[in-house]
């Protein structure tokens, strides 16, 4: 399989999987996996959980997390959803590049979906120019996300180390204002694409839903980082904004995905990010598709 392009139908719709690389998230510039991702639970029920998965609490002294983004060719539109981070590092900023090897030029999108404003997922908004990106595109994101990291509040909300993440959005937001629409509410951005509230990780953190001909795909962004989360959707992350907010939405989406037995895209889980949810106990539990390479 092709690791930064993976290629499917839903429905009638084109999509793509596509990578915009990866960011290894380890000390001294983050804290150990299992604090950024579980930072609410217990050592011994966490170091139990973590072996369970073949994880070694005490050798696990990186994540390297994928960052995928998905491009969806729907009813004559070209919709990508974020744009992943840019030139936060030098392992990310794949987009542009594999959307070009993959036949897209960046002139060939009209429609961007930001599904929340951290920096992994609007940090190809501009280039290093401070250039639209993605010059004919509209931009999509909802209402309280947008007034949270334009407006004082996240000064005054967010700690030191997340202001990083506070200048990052006051760089990659402004340009888009005049080609932004802004979605309070659950509602149809375009035929079969759905924007659907998400809210926990962030403010107005968005999840998209994608439907034709009964096929769906749920692309629930940063609504789980890690394939634990499904089986204990009360653990959560020290970037997640609301915790109880975001169990609550956990528990909404995953539910939906499961019921519905929709594909699902995950944008930090190993490329290309899809799979199923399937019920486990009081939780769920993931299941990858299968590719082939």
């Amino acid at each position: 399989m092709d690791t930064e392009v993976y290629r499917f139908k839903v429905g009638d719709f084109e999509c793509m999987a596509v990578s915009d690389g990866s960011l290894t998230y380890a000390p001294p510039m983050f804290p150990p996996p299992a604090t950024i991702l579980f930072s609410n639970v217990p050592t011994k029920v966490l170091a139990r959980v973590l072996r369970e998965h073949d994880l070694q609490p005490e050798q696990w002294t990186e994540w390297i997390s994928p960052y995928t983004c998905l491009l969806v060719n729907a009813a004559g539109h070209l919709i990508l959803v974020d744009t992943g981070a840019g030139g936060l590092a030098p392992s990310t900023g794949r987009l542009i590049h594999n959307l070009k090897a993959a036949g897209v030029e960046p002139d060939d999108i009209d429609s961007v979906i930001l599904t929340h404003a951290h920096p992994d997922h609007i940090g190809g908004n501009i280039d290093s120019e401070g250039k639209l990106t993605f010059p004919n595109a509209r931009y999509v994101m909802w209402k309280g996300e947008w007034d949270f990291w334009t407006s004082e509040e996240a000064a005054l909300k967010l700690d030191e180390h997340a202001k990083m993440m506070l200048a990052f959005a006051q760089r990659n937001l402004p340009p888009i204002r005049d080609r932004l629409d802004l979605v309070e509410h659950e509602t149809e951005i375009l035929p079969g694409i759905r924007a659907v509230a998400a809210p926990g990780h962030t403010p107005g953190h968005m999840a998209v839903a994608i439907s034709s001909r009964r096929r769906q795909l749920l692309c629930i962004s940063d609504t789980v980082l890690h394939p634990v989360h499904l089986e204990q959707p009360e653990w959560y992350s020290v970037v997640d904004s609301d915790p109880k907010q975001v169990v609550a939405t956990r528990r909404r989406l995953l539910n939906e995905a499961a019921v519905e037995k929709a594909l699902v895209l995950a944008f930090h889980f190993p490329f290309p990010g899809m799979g199923h949810v399937v019920r486990k106990g009081t939780g769920w539990q993931w299941q990858p598709i299968e590719t082939t390479g």
